[in-house]
């Protein structure tokens, strides 16, 4: 791997960090609502899926290991095998299949679609199966704890990842422009 991309994939993952300790508990299950969602379909919204699936695997390895850059601080395979570790496993399926499927895309449609009916399904199929086996629930409880509380302000994350991308799109194609052309001018 180039520079450039192992830079990417470690500024991504230190968002990814970042963005887990911005959550709020909810009374009635133990998955907070995070902004990780936001970060996770915006790597999937602007990485190749190769890219993506590295940024997605260091990001639960370091945290498997021991860091703390789980939701709330948490760390270690405990937080992963327990009753929200399916959402970090559906975040690092969701991340790399949403750029596949993107195919290079930066259009807002094309990627709000494809958080809301790829990821979204992904990461709530993962964090239903972990929080069912775990704590044991019925199939409405386990909806009612792992998915719909979640539904609209997802929706919401997905629209703001799929804005905040075609800004970023915009920025790089723009930012490599004027780099060619100072370097012109220069000549």
């Amino acid at each position: 791997m180039r520079t450039q991309e192992l830079t990417k994939i470690s500024l991504c993952v230190a968002l990814l960090a970042v963005f887990a300790y911005i959550s709020f508990p909810l009374p009635f299950t133990p998955a907070p609502v995070t902004a990780l969602t936001i970060i996770v379909n915006l790597i999937g919204f602007i990485m190749p899926a190769k890219e993506a699936f590295m940024t997605m695997s260091v990001y639960t390895f370091i945290g498997a290991i021991g860091l703390p850059v789980f939701t709330n601080g948490g760390a270690g395979i405990a937080r992963i095998l327990g009753p929200t570790g399916g959402f970090i496993i559906g975040f690092w399926l969701a991340a790399p299949i949403i750029a596949y499927l993107r195919n290079g895309s930066t259009e807002f449609k094309k990627l709000a679609m494809l958080g809301i009916v790829v990821g979204m399904p992904i990461i709530y199929f993962c964090g239903f199966i972990s929080m069912n086996l775990v704590l044991k629930l019925s199939f409405w409880a386990t909806m009612t704890t792992a998915v719909i509380p979640f539904l609209f302000g997802d929706v919401v994350k997905v629209l703001v990842a799929a804005f905040l991308a075609k800004k970023v799109g915009a920025v790089i194609k723009i930012g490599r422009a004027s780099c060619r052309d100072r370097v012109y001018v220069l000549v």
